[in-house]
C-alpha cells in the first residue's frame, strides 16, 4: 500500500476529526486505560485524551512522526494491525479505533482481536466510512497503468451486527451523515488525494497523474452540485458501533 502522507492527510483535520468526537461521547463510563488504534496523525488521539488518561498506536512512520511533534503529551507505539493485534499483551479498558478498520482485511477476524484485548466489561468503540465507492481506476484505459486496486474490505451493516452479536456481550450500531461545506470541487479531490487516492497515485507516472485526477474530478464534478453560495454539500457518511465484551 502507498505510503501516507500526513501533512496532506492533516488539510481537512477540523473535518476528519468530527467523527471521533462523536464516537468517544458514545463510550460509557470512565476508563483508566485506552488503546486507540489507528490514531493517524493524533487527532483522534487528542479527542480521546481530553476524556480518558491514556492513548496509543499507528503503523505508519509519517503518521507517528506527525502525531509525536504534535501532541508530545501523548505515548505513540507502532503497532500493524493488520498482523500485530494478537499479540498484544497489555488489556484495555477502552479499545478505541477510529477510520481504521477500512484499510485492515478480514474484519470479523480484526473485531474479534479488538474484543479481545478489553478487560472484562470494557468497551470496543469503532467508527468505519460508508462512503459509496467510485472506482475511476477500474475503467478500461487504465487498466495497463493502474495494476493493483484499493481493496474495499468494508462488511454489510447486516455484517457487522452478525458478527457483534456472536462476539460481543453487548453492541449497539449507528451511522451519521455529516454534511460538510467544501469551498469547490477541487478541494473534494484534495480530500481523496490524503486517503482512498493514495494506492493508485503511487503507481502513475506524473503526467498519468494529472490525467487520473481529471478524470476523477469530471466525476465529482458530475455527483456534487454546486450550491448558491458557491460551496460544495460533501456528504460523509460513517458507520459506528460500540461493543462490550
Amino acid at each position: 500500500m502507498a505510503d501516507w502522507n500526513a501533512e496532506l492527510y492533516s488539510r481537512f483535520e477540523k473535518e476528519r476529526t468530527l467523527p471521533s468526537y462523536d464516537l468517544v461521547r458514545a463510550v460509557d463510563g470512565e476508563p483508566k486505560t485506552v488503546l486507540d488504534i489507528g490514531c493517524g496523525i493524533g487527532n483522534s488521539t487528542q479527542v480521546v485524551a481530553e476524556h480518558f488518561p491514556h492513548a496509543r498506536a499507528d503503523n505508519s512512520p509519517d503518521m507517528l512522526r506527525y502525531s509525536r511533534e504534535k501532541h508530545p503529551e501523548l505515548e505513540f507505539i507502532t503497532l500493524d494491525a493488520a498482523h500485530d493485534l494478537g499479540k498484544v499483551q497489555e488489556r484495555y479498558d477502552l479499545v478505541f479505533s477510529n477510520a481504521c478498520l477500512q484499510w485492515l482485511p478480514g474484519h470479523e477476524q480484526r473485531i474479534r482481536e479488538m474484543l479481545g484485548l478489553l478487560n472484562e466489561g470494557g468497551t470496543l468503540a469503532v467508527q468505519i466510512p460508508s462512503q459509496g465507492k467510485h472506482e475511476v481506476a477500474h475503467r478500461a484505459h487504465w487498466t495497463d497503468r493502474i495494476l493493483s486496486h484499493r481493496p474495499y474490505n468494508e462488511l454489510t451493516e447486516e455484517e457487522y451486527f452478525d458478527i457483534l452479536s456472536e462476539n460481543a456481550s453487548d453492541f449497539r450500531m449507528w451511522e451519521i451523515t455529516y454534511f460538510l461545506r467544501m469551498p469547490s470541487c477541487e478541494s473534494i479531490l484534495e480530500w481523496y488525494r490524503g486517503t482512498g487516492l493514495r494506492p493508485y497515485l503511487a503507481q502513475l507516472s506524473d503526467e498519468d497523474k494529472r490525467e487520473f485526477e481529471a478524470e476523477i474530478l469530471g466525476g465529482i464534478r458530475e455527483i456534487y452540485p454546486v450550491q448558491r453560495s458557491g460551496e460544495i454539500i460533501f456528504r460523509f457518511p460513517r458507520l459506528f458501533f460500540t461493543a462490550k465484551r
